[in-house]
């Protein structure tokens, strides 16, 4: 029998997952990747000398990347080497810092010292967030084709453990009193893209992941995640092309026939696997008029998660600052309320800078440094002038890098730079900006959320953040495998 063609739009981490799965059961992989360097969000930039991951930078949840490799009849470790950081990050406020770790009783020692009387709400995080994660986990890891599946024994055992009505925030106060405390264990919020006052309370137990499986570095930056996938493709017979844009989803009779390459070259697929930003597909891969549920109209409507705004500092010094740090605004509430409903840019900011060069020396010449800095910031629906104030903005984010790190020389320390705006990310195909995609509220969640299997479109599929079950290297890996085996699943290839 002849092998199945299998188109894949995008070189992210969600269609390489894919891509890896297919390719090991038998299935001819054709990816097409716009761009000349595979990864999506997931992949590498270089500046000089100087090496930064585009995007995440957090690995969580190894083992689901070490079963991703196994399905492929693969060992990660053969490819990457991968070390688990210790502290796992450093939570800075304006007059104390905490180092967490996965060590839990070094961790409520070191909440006990800070916070007297909390290591009880630790234990107890950690027991409850425990049964809530095995519950939800089950959930998030099956498909949602029909309204049927919410129905299905794994859903209806998880509704008591969905903390349905709360927020993330709200679930912490059932285990700790002291503000500052509950923003240690509900920060995580933000990987979503959203404020902990206003994400479901059922991932309150992204915080317990960390410190149940740690946090892990991949030498040379977690781009080469999708540098490993991509050589296990081809290994396996797979074709990745680079350089190579779809403009368009052939779509004959509400079925998926194939794509047309920006050049009108038209290649023909037995399925079809996009992975480009949700939105901007919807939006830009299908002739117009021919969507109903997801047109550019109900689009718009849909809510989406905040943007952010990126530096990229090559630096000839390497700074005593450990591997993550999030430095957190003074009043964390008004600055996630500003960047989530006021759409405006607060006066007193967060950010997160990873010095991964004080672990990892691949990434920058001996005795310099790699600098990442992050900035959650409104999304383009607040309609801010990116073009007119991102050197305003620039200089701000150095002000407070002086204030409140020890990198108090670093401007004389700049040998290579690059700034990502919101206007920036949307210009690279990402929807309004939203770097973490359609928002995770209770209605864009599980069914509720763009299913695998795409529901407009026969011999049409999803992966990526903005499918289920959602954003986050885990999560988006997940979705990769949801999707491949669906497809395996079609052809009875199992």
């Amino acid at each position: 029998m002849k092998k199945k063609h299998i188109i894949i739009v995008g070189a992210g981490p969600g269609g390489l997952t894919a891509g890896m799965i297919l390719a090991s059961r038998g299935f001819e992989i054709a990816i097409y990747e716009k761009d000349e360097i595979i990864g999506g969000r997931n992949k590498s930039l270089m500046l000089g000398n100087y090496k930064f991951d585009l995007g995440p930078t957090f690995l969580m949840m190894r083992y689901v990347l070490e079963q991703i490799f196994q399905l492929a009849g693969r060992n990660v470790h053969d490819y990457l080497k991968i070390n688990r950081l210790d502290p796992m990050y450093r939570l800075s406020f304006k007059d104390f810092y905490l180092d967490a770790t996965d060590d839990h009783e070094k961790m409520e020692l070191r909440i006990e010292k800070l916070f007297p009387g909390a290591r009880g709400g630790f234990r107890n995080f950690m027991k409850r967030e425990d049964v809530r994660f095995k519950y939800m986990k089950k959930c998030l890891e099956k498909p949602y084709i029909s309204i049927f599946d919410m129905v299905g024994e794994e859903f209806l055992r998880a509704i008591p453990h969905l903390a349905i009505g709360r927020t993330v925030n709200d679930v912490l106060t059932d285990y700790f009193e002291d503000e500052t405390l509950k923003i240690c264990f509900c920060f995580q919020s933000k990987y979503l893209g959203m404020s902990p006052w206003e994400c479901p309370g059922a991932f309150a137990m992204i915080a317990f992941v960390e410190h149940y499986f740690g946090i892990d570095h991949v030498e040379g930056g977690l781009s080469e995640i999708s540098c490993a996938m991509a050589k296990v493709i081809e290994e396996l017979g797979g074709k990745i092309y680079t350089n190579k844009k779809i403009n368009q989803i052939e779509v004959k009779d509400g079925t998926a026939k194939g794509v047309i390459l920006d050049d009108g070259t038209k290649v023909e697929g037995d399925e079809i696997i996009i992975n480009a930003d949700f939105a901007y597909a919807m939006s830009t891969l299908f002739e117009k008029g021919l969507l109903k549920k997801y047109s550019i109209e109900k689009l718009q409507k849909k809510k989406y998660s905040c943007s952010t705004f990126m530096l990229y500092l090559g630096l000839d010094k390497l700074y005593d600052e450990v591997h993550h740090t999030i430095y957190f605004a003074e009043n964390y509430h008004k600055n996630t309320d500003e960047i989530s409903n006021k759409k405006i840019l607060s006066e007193d900011f967060s950010f997160y800078v990873r010095n991964a060069s004080i672990t990892d020396p691949t990434l920058a010449p001996e005795g310099h440094s790699a600098l990442y800095v992050l900035v959650p910031v409104p999304n383009n629906t607040s309609h801010i002038d990116w073009n007119g104030i991102k050197k305003e903005f620039r200089d701000r984010v150095i002000k407070r890098i002086k204030e409140r790190t020890s990198m108090k020389d670093i401007e004389k320390h700049i040998q290579e730079e690059m700034c990502i705006t919101p206007m920036d990310w949307e210009s690279m195909g990402i929807f309004k900006g939203a770097t973490f995609n359609l928002a995770h509220n209770l209605m864009q969640m599980l069914y509720f959320r763009p299913h695998n299997k795409f529901e407009e479109i026969d011999h049409c599929y999803l992966v990526g953040g903005g499918t289920h079950p959602g954003s986050g290297l885990p999560t988006i890996y997940e979705s990769g495998r949801i999707t491949s085996e669906l497809i395996m699943k079609k052809y009875n290839n199992e």
